[in-house]
C-alpha cells in the first residue's frame, strides 16, 4: 500500500483522485515547511476531508500525561486520526494507554529491528521505520525491514510496517521488496513513479500511427 507523506491539501485531494492513497501522515516538520503557522486542527481537518484512511498526527510534547492530553485532544477530531507516537520509553508507556483504549496508533522513528519488534508487541497499529535516516547512519535499511516483516509474521502480531523517510525512487521498491506493508511516500517522488520515457514514447507513437 501506499501513504502520502504531506499535509497540503490540495496536493492530497489532487493525488488522492488517482485511486492508490490509502492514508496520510504528516510530522511536525512537513506542517513547518508546507503550511508555516496553520492552525493544526484546521489543517488536518482539511486533509481528512479530503483523503481516506488514516491520517497520522504527531505528538510534539515530552511527559507521559502531556502526550495523553494530546493524544486525546487529536483523536476528539475524527477517529480516522492515527496517534504516532515517538518511539521512547515514554512513548511505549503512552502508546499501552491508547492501544487499550482502541485508538489507532504510528510509533514513528524508528531505527532498527530491535525498536519495531517493541513497538509491534506494545500493539502499534503501525511501526514506521525511517529508511533515508537509517542509510545516514550506513546501515542497510532492507535487513531491518525483512527481518521486522519475519517476526511479524511469525508471532502473527498485528502491526504494519510503514518505511518512511523515502529520498528515492528505489527505496520505494526496495522497501516494498523487502516486506514493508506500507511506504509513505512525498508527491515529488510519487509523480516520479508515473514516468517512464519508453511509455511516454510508445503512446506517442501508437496515437501518431492512429492519426
Amino acid at each position: 500500500m501506499i501513504f502520502l507523506d504531506s499535509s497540503d491539501p490540495k496536493e492530497i485531494k489532487d493525488i488522492s483522485a488517482w485511486g492508490i492513497v490509502a492514508g496520510v501522515t504528516t510530522n511536525p516538520l512537513i506542517i513547518a515547511r508546507e503550511a508555516g503557522n496553520v492552525d493544526l486542527e484546521t489543517r488536518i481537518r482539511e486533509i481528512l476531508a479530503v483523503s481516506e484512511g488514516h491520517v497520522s498526527v504527531e505528538l510534539t510534547t515530552e511527559t507521559e500525561e502531556a502526550m495523553l492530553e494530546e493524544s486525546e485532544l487529536y483523536h476528539s477530531w475524527d477517529k480516522r486520526v492515527c496517534i504516532k507516537v515517538p518511539f521512547s520509553e515514554t512513548g511505549l508507556r503512552v502508546l499501552n494507554k491508547l492501544v487499550k483504549r482502541g485508538v489507532p496508533t504510528n510509533v514513528t522513528c524508528l531505527m532498527s529491528f530491535n525498536q519495531a519488534y517493541l513497538a509491534a508487541l506494545a500493539g502499534a497499529t503501525y511501526v514506521s521505520i525511517f529508511s533515508g535516516r537509517v542509510r545516514d547512519m550506513g546501515y542497510d535499511v532492507r535487513s531491518i525491514i525483512s527481518e521486522t516483516r519475519a517476526i511479524l509474521d511469525r508471532e502473527k502480531l498485528a502491526s504494519q510496517i510503514i518505511v518512511g523517510s523515502i529520498r528515492h525512487l528505489m527505496d520505494v521498491n526496495e522497501a516494498l521488496q523487502a516486506g514493508a506493508h506500507i511506504v509513505t511516500v512525498t508527491p515529488p517522488i510519487l509523480r516520479k513513479m508515473l514516468w517512464n520515457p519508453r511509455t511516454e514514447e510508445t503512446i506517442r507513437e501508437f496515437n501518431t500511427a492512429w492519426a
